[in-house]
């Protein structure tokens, strides 16, 4: 165990002398306090460390004591429901320890040891395993089942294992490996943040992860295993957006990193989550949700750990064959703590302060997401989707961190505070979104959906964009100038933007759309502007077309139970075809 003296202290960097036989990412102990830090940069036998913890009052000369292990999360029984801080202390363990503040250089572990859990057997005394392995399995809520998996680079047979109520550390059995030696079964296993868990294959992203929210299936969609980024300013809805997909999204575990959000904005996430009902269980949504807690007034160096925390957690989920959704908000704040720590390290900066490094470490912490197939003889199928948040300064994406992200993600959902003035939600803005993931999707679609999805949607997507292109027109010379068939094109895409985009989250049947339902919704849509085209070329008037009555029942088409979707969508269909033929024989009678 090296030991070294600390040397120069600068706020959370902290460098210490005497630290040759440390290896670069190890865990140390800082002073007499005992305040975690690890060493992120070495020059001989000056190590550099970031201290997770507030160094206020410290002094030169006190210790440092490396552990000789880098920065690693414990997995195991126990994290389903846990709220832990940016290096899996749990919070919850620790408020009732030591009161509302943290204490500095506190040792708690991360998984309670005193928690019992009853392990059933899959696997036998015999059997020849290897990484990945299913050994047995721990129900850990009401709609989790633990998978107890053999940790990589082990393989052997088994040489005993027993079902029974287990702690965490205690031994569940033992796998004799080739080499001859034992190795010890524990409901536990630990994995360094800092490196991606090994998986047998990647698949290519061609399923999508149905989120129920319009604007995200139908026109900017995000497979499972894909990237997404939420840009967007103060008051833009970032939070409720994604408040939205982890409780709709069709992932099994949803892990929620709050990477420097503001203390309040954090108590609010903790007091709804418990409270959000889980649409597909009925249950809680903690039931299958792990939160990492990094306010702006902690520690900043463990800010930046955080991000990889809870990335590790969520592959060792997807490990076990469960789709993932990891919510980190936001990669702002972790670029921010990664610009001063480079700051402190006198690095060479590169734009607006940030460490030239900085689009390398985004890429590594987005890739990897992904779909994959798992270690282990079953070859089960997990998926592990990032949808990160970035929080540009008075929203504005030119900015490094914004563009480092666009250059990696696949899917842009970018946030419009003007449409968010506008109280039009999800403030989502379709001229400067897009999702690469679309054209890959559209097959899955329609095959699984209908074979008019693709076409549906780009007709949607051109509507939209004539409009744009149109309303420059309108605000300079009036709606009267343009012709009958551009009228047209705005009324029906002011039914795109006001019925289909506008999805109101807290509205019981509005807060999620099947895939079935908004085919419907999009198809009536389509129906209403081909039709009313086809009634104009006969003499209709444009007047009698924008004053239809049913365009009231396609703007409420949205409410409508997903069980009576059908007739719904029948009786409007008819109704629609109905009142454009009485269009055109006023016209005619005229």
């Amino acid at each position: 165990m090296s030991k070294g003296v600390i040397t120069k202290i600068s706020g959370p960097l902290v460098v210490a002398s005497g630290m040759r036989d440390a290896n670069m990412f190890d865990v140390v102990r800082v002073s007499n306090s005992r305040l975690i830090g690890e060493i992120i940069e070495m020059h001989g036998d000056r190590a550099s460390v970031q201290v997770y913890e507030e160094t206020s009052g410290i002094r030169t000369g006190e210790p440092v004591e490396s552990t000789n292990e880098p920065l690693s999360v414990e997995l195991g029984p126990g994290l389903i429901k846990g709220i832990f801080d940016g290096i899996q202390r749990p919070l919850n363990v620790i408020r009732e320890m030591a009161g509302n503040n943290l204490t500095r250089g506190i040792e708690v572990p991360s998984l309670s040891r005193e928690a019992v859990w009853h392990f059933d057997c899959v696997a036998g005394v015999g059997d020849r395993v290897s990484a990945g392995d299913i050994l047995g399995t721990v129900n850990e809520t009401d709609i989790v089942v633990h998978k107890i998996m053999v940790p990589p680079q082990v393989s052997g047979v088994i040489k005993e294992i027993a079902d029974g109520d287990y702690k965490i550390t205690d031994k569940v059995g033992i796998i004799e490996k080739d080499n001859g030696e034992e190795f010890e079964i524990k409901l536990m296993q630990k994995w360094p943040v800092r490196k991606g868990r090994p998986y047998a294959k990647k698949l290519s992203p061609d399923v999508p992860l149905v989120t129920g929210q319009r604007v995200v299936d139908a026109l900017f969609p995000i497979a499972k295993g894909g990237v997404a980024a939420i840009p967007g300013p103060f008051g833009s809805g970032k939070t409720v957006t994604q408040h939205q997909l982890a409780k709709w999204a069709e992932a099994d575990i949803v892990v929620y990193i709050g990477c420097g959000e503001r203390g309040n904005e954090m108590t609010d996430v903790l007091n709804e989550f418990p409270e959000l009902i889980d649409p597909h269980t009925g249950k809680s949504l903690m039931e299958r949700t792990v939160l990492i807690a990094n306010t702006s007034d902690m520690p900043v160096a463990a800010r930046e750990a955080s991000i990889y925390t809870g990335i590790t957690i969520a592959e060792y989920f997807r490990d076990m064959g469960y789709s993932v959704a990891l919510m980190a908000d936001s990669t702002s704040r972790w670029a921010e703590a990664l610009r001063e720590m480079s700051g402190r390290l006198e690095e060479m900066p590169g734009e607006e302060g940030y460490p030239a490094y900085l689009g390398s470490r985004l890429a590594q912490f987005y890739e990897r997401a992904g779909r994959v197939i798992s270690l282990g003889k079953d070859a089960r199928e997990g998926a592990l989707s990032v949808i990160g948040a970035v929080s540009p300064p008075g929203g504005d994406i030119s900015e490094p961190v914004s563009q480092a992200t666009l250059r990696i993600v696949k899917v842009f959902w970018g946030l419009d505070s003007a449409l968010a003035y506008k109280r039009h939600f999800p403030a989502i803005n379709w001229l400067t979104s897009y999702s690469l993931y679309a054209d890959s999707l559209g097959e899955w679609f329609n095959r699984n959906v209908s074979d008019e999805w693709t076409t549906l949607r780009g007709n949607l997507m051109s509507l939209l964009s004539d409009e744009a292109a149109l309303d420059e027109i309108v605000k300079l010379v009036g709606m009267d100038a343009l012709s009958a068939p551009d009228r047209l094109k705005m009324e029906a895409a002011r039914s795109i933007r006001e019925d289909f985009l506008h999805q109101l989250a807290f509205h019981e049947v509005d807060t999620y759309s099947s895939l079935k339902k908004q085919y419907c919704m999009m198809k009536l849509v389509n129906e209403y502007y081909d039709e009313s085209l086809d009634a104009l070329k006969e003499g209709a008037s444009i007047e009698d077309i924008v004053k239809l009555a049913v365009r009231e029942s396609i703007g409420r088409f949205k409410y409508i139970l997903e069980e009576n979707v059908d007739a719904e969508y029948e009786r409007i269909s008819m109704q629609l075809r109905k009142e454009l033929k009485e269009a055109i024989d006023r016209k005619e009678d005229f």
